[in-house]
């Protein structure tokens, strides 16, 4: 199984970029934001959503991986 480098990605564009693309796909996730408790991870909080939502956006991941 070949590994998957990582990237050295900005947190802060990343939570743009993924917040971006979950607009376009009409998806709110209000607690998106890069984590402060601890900027040298890089982490990123996604936060919680209601059930609906969570589906809403496992149906979205599911349509971009058959395009």
């Amino acid at each position: 199984m070949a590994t998957k480098q990582k990237r050295d990605v900005d947190p802060y564009a990343a939570v743009e970029a993924l917040r971006a693309a979950l607009d376009d796909a009409g998806i709110v996730l209000p607690s998106l934001r890069v984590a402060p408790a601890s900027p040298a991870l890089k982490l990123v909080e996604l936060g919680r959503v209601r059930a609906d939502v969570a589906d809403r956006l496992a149906q979205a991941l599911r349509r971009e991986g058959r395009e």
